[in-house]
């Protein structure tokens, strides 16, 4: 992949455009695809908003804003990477599409080994503590990073084994939201000796919606994900649908079928996810996967032509109406409104920028409710 490198001006101008309410990673590439550079697409947001319907314009946050957040970044001892820069981690960068930002905090090396995430349930039995923990010291062992996203339970144990070893944590909020406020210690401990990774803004704290992008990027950073104890509606299924999405390995620990925590991993088992039970499990599992090419192609929006033709309204109606509450693919709702998919997705895109639909990576969307 050639990355490209970008100027203090560029940078600043794409972390804006990334800061931008209603515009998440794909929207973000729509609007690199359609306008190529940061700046052009902020410039279009004032005719876009109108287009879309939006009472009050989409703005990007203010120059002085942008400088703001990366100051305060950088005297906290953290530094903002576009996804477009050479120092972006490569496994985030091969997601389609990428987060367009994040910050890291710590050992950014960590992100170049190979590397496996353990999640699983905050109030974990402690039998599931201790399977948390040796399967993060095996792997360490093995020469594996663990990932996981510092919660309290599965995820605090798993940092924790694998300290020594290497650990990559990824948080919901800002780089400096250290939650649950009872692994500050823990949390020191990643700064210095590992690393933390957020999607989110200096000083941001975490809200339920954030934490399936942070799900996305713990899964996203490895090449498989081990369930350990999961009721069945958690986050650490979503987790495991996302490494699906992603084409990573998902193992799963069984449990009892008269432990709700069990619920989940028995009934990713039944779907297909790997029955691990030992550190060698895992790495049998691992070492069968066909190799995956983890090159990402261009960056979004540099090597591609501008599309600013402005969709019919009845197509927009169209495509409005044919969404759901839930996830589609484009694909579906393209044939549903009766348009093709690239200018479907150019439709979404406008729809999100009003607030009328979601777009999700994995090529879906939904009505924002």
């Amino acid at each position: 992949m050639t990355r490209k490198a970008l100027s203090e001006v560029e940078r600043l101008d794409w972390l804006r455009l990334t800061r931008t309410p209603n515009i998440g990673p794909v929207t973000f590439a729509e609007l690199l695809r359609r306008y190529k550079t940061p700046k052009a697409a902020i410039e279009a947001l004032p005719e876009l908003s109108r287009r879309s319907g939006r009472k009050r314009a989409l703005k990007a946050p203010s120059l002085g804003e942008t400088e703001r957040e990366v100051e305060q970044t950088a005297r906290y001892g953290a530094r903002i990477v576009a996804a477009c820069e050479p120092d972006f981690p490569d496994m985030l960068a091969a997601l389609d599409p990428p987060p367009p930002v994040v910050t890291l905090l710590g050992r950014a090396v960590l992100t170049e080994r190979p590397a496996v995430a353990i999640v699983g349930a905050r109030n974990a039995s402690a039998a599931g503590r201790k399977i948390a923990r040796d399967f993060a010291a095996g792997l360490g062992a093995a020469g594996h990073v663990v990932v996981s996203g510092l919660a309290r339970g599965v995820d605090g144990e798993a940092h924790a084994a694998a300290l020594e070893t290497g650990t990559i944590a990824v948080l919901g909020g800002g780089i400096d939201h250290v939650y649950p406020p009872e692994h500050d210690r823990l949390y020191a401990a990643l700064a210095a000796d590992g690393l933390i990774v957020s999607e989110s803004p200096f000083g941001h704290r975490a809200t339920a919606k954030d934490f399936p992008r942070r799900n996305r990027l713990i899964t996203g950073l490895a090449a498989g994900v081990i369930v350990v104890e999961a009721a069945e509606r958690s986050g650490s299924l979503i987790s495991a649908r996302a490494a699906a999405d992603q084409g990573r390995d998902v193992m799963a620990v069984p449990g009892s079928p008269l432990d709700p925590r069990a619920a989940g991993t028995n009934r990713l088992i039944k779907d297909g996810a790997a029955l691990v039970g030992t550190v060698e499990d895992a790495l049998a599992v691992l070492a069968s996967s066909a190799p995956r090419s983890l090159r990402a192609g261009p960056p979004p929006g540099f090597d591609s032509e501008p599309d600013t033709g402005e969709p019919p309204p009845d197509q927009v109606a169209a495509v409005r109406e044919a969404l759901a509450p839930y996830p589609m693919s484009i694909d579906e709702i393209a044939r549903a409104a009766g348009v093709g998919a690239a200018r479907c997705a150019a439709i979404l895109m406008e729809l999100e920028l009003a607030g009328d639909a979601v777009t999700l990576p994995g090529g879906l969307a939904a009505l924002a409710v």
